[in-house]
């Protein structure tokens, strides 16, 4: 079934231009405007020409989706398939099915969203057009990963993204943003350089590099000890970009230091594209290698729930001088934690939960980057004791209504049923109850119910950074200093948050909404519908986890 009726033709024009025109319209971005395009403002001119690129490949991606076969998502649709480099057997292969095409649709997503929020807060930094150049770059990258069915291009897109991201938090990011960057770029590429190994060694050793006859084949022309090697090799690669612990250090560093679109498009976009690749190309291709390494996965995955939030929780509580930022970002290692567990389960029901916590991330998780970003602004700061502040009123007194988001926002990341991330977390925790054929059950079990107490603390710490920020911390009368116990006057409007009365911050200004409410309407959307994402993932998983065979 289909919402409307598009030919195989326009369907692969379609993926091809979601693929290309990013990257055409990073070009345009450094060129000189045309005098009629240029108007008033050359800067200004420019960030139109983002929000124009990224609303094209969203509606293209929207109208690629209305023309996507929901009876068969199982199948690869929009494909292209021609050759590129005869000699290595590589070619330009793409296609969707219900496993990439949400991802795709989130990509398109909050790219658009980014550049929109970036039309009217632009961080400071050198001029836009580097950055609407560097932000059209990444979602070409992204989305191509997504699109591509070929381990060596696959691997090209996959490192594409990685120069945009560092330029993006060396040029335009906070305190420590080059230390941040060489962080993230040195621990990246030494992951990617193990991970190329691996996928030279599948396709040298099964005389492809197709990933659907690979995952076809199901491992069949691949001996035990090559899959062992390629699930470690490549395993590296996307645990790092994932992050799993103990390879996550450079995310909270990363986060902290970039822009808030910086801070958005990498907890939303960039790490799907490791959980992906797990996805994609380990669990159908090298499942006998993925068997022996998955408990250890797992295990892995528990620590990383069970850390991130401690570290969270170190960083919530009063006196700690936490950043906000931080805080988040360690929140995705945590999250992050539940999407390896339920890879890490082999199982229809695991995987399934995977993907969705996948989705359900990166929709809650890039509102609250932008939502902490909008915080820094306005306080110029995240530091949570200065956020917390003395009043007893805090964000609700302040500016109510971005009060509300950020507490629904906090609610939704830890998992409250009726919103997005309860389904994924759930389903991942069944899955590991009855792991697949071959592997431990009460191993499973007991990651089950470690990650189970690592819910508990999720809701933990996003209380606490609720009850924080939202309603502020009380002072009693008698630990203020004699200034602050005298009432403000309207000439001393600065001393009203000490002595009581809160004073106000902008609101939720209409860009901004323009920007947050689609995350927050689909974070909605998923919680109360989740056959819409499951009904697309679960036929493709089911397929690949068989073989091929649906």
């Amino acid at each position: 079934m289909t919402v409307i009726d598009i030919s195989p033709s326009v369907m692969q024009f379609l993926l091809a231009f979601i693929v290309v025109a990013p990257l055409l319209g990073a070009v345009a971005a450094l060129l000189p405007a045309p005098p009629g395009l240029r108007g008033k403002n050359p800067d200004q001119a420019v960030l139109r020409h983002g929000v124009t690129v990224t609303g094209a490949v969203l509606i293209a991606a929207i109208v690629l989706a209305t023309g996507f076969d929901h009876d068969q998502p199982a199948t690869m649709q929009a494909t292209t398939d021609i050759s590129w480099i005869p000699a290595l057997g590589v070619r330009i292969h793409l296609g969707i099915d219900g496993i990439s095409l949400p991802l795709l649709l989130l990509t398109a997503l909050l790219t658009f969203l980014c550049a929109l929020y970036s039309y009217f807060k632009l961080p400071a930094g050198p001029p836009p057009k580097a950055f609407i150049a560097l932000v059209l770059v990444l979602e070409s990258g992204t989305l191509a990963t997504f699109a591509v069915l070929d381990l060596l291009l696959f691997f090209l897109a996959f490192e594409m993204v990685l120069i945009p991201m560092y330029f993006l938090i060396a040029r335009w990011g906070g305190d420590q943003r080059r230390a941040a960057a060489w962080k993230f770029i040195l621990y990246t590429l030494l992951g990617s350089v193990v991970m190329l190994l691996g996928l030279l060694l599948i396709g040298l050793k099964s005389g492809t590099f197709d990933m659907v006859a690979l995952a076809t084949d199901n491992g069949r022309g691949l001996t035990t000890s090559v899959q062992v090697i390629a699930v470690l090799a490549i395993g590296v690669g996307l645990a790092v970009k994932t992050p799993m612990w103990p390879l996550h250090s450079w995310l909270p560093d990363a986060h902290t230091a970039a822009p808030t679109v910086g801070s958005v498009l990498l907890a939303g976009v960039l790490l799907k594209m490791g959980t992906y690749g797990f996805v994609r190309i380990l669990l159908p291709i090298a499942p006998d290698g993925m068997r022996t390494f998955a408990p250890y996965l797992a295990a892995f995955a528990v620590v990383g729930i069970v850390y991130g939030s401690l570290a969270c929780l170190a960083l919530a509580r009063n006196g700690a001088k936490g950043d906000l930022k931080r805080l988040i970002a360690y929140s995705s290692v945590g999250h992050m934690g539940f999407v390896l567990l339920g890879i890490a389960t082999m199982t229809p029901t695991g995987v399934n939960g995977a993907l969705f916590a996948n989705i359900a991330h990166g929709l809650i998780t890039g509102l609250l980057f932008f939502l902490v970003g909008a915080i820094k602004d306005r306080y110029g700061t995240a530091d949570l004791d200065t956020l917390a502040g003395a009043t007893g009123a805090a964000l609700y007194g302040r500016a109510p209504r971005l009060g509300a988001l950020l507490a629904f926002a906090a609610v939704a990341s830890l998992g409250l049923p009726g919103l997005a991330g309860f389904w994924g977390e759930m389903l991942t925790l069944f899955g590991a109850y009855s792991p697949a054929e071959g592997l431990s059950r009460p191993a499973f079990r007991t990651f089950m119910a470690i990650g189970a107490f690592g819910t508990l603390l999720t809701a933990a710490y996003m209380l606490i950074v609720v009850r924080r920020i939202c309603m502020g911390e009380h002072t009693p009368h008698s630990q203020l200093s004699p200034d602050d116990r005298t009432p403000p006057t309207a000439d001393d409007p600065e001393r009203s948050t000490a002595a009581g009365s809160p004073s106000q911050l902008a609101d939720i200004q209409t860009y901004e909404a323009a920007a947050w409410t689609p995350l927050a309407a689909l974070t909605v959307l998923a919680g109360l519908w989740p056959a819409i994402l499951l009904g697309l993932t679960d036929p493709a998983v089911q397929k690949l986890l068989a073989g091929g065979k649906s």
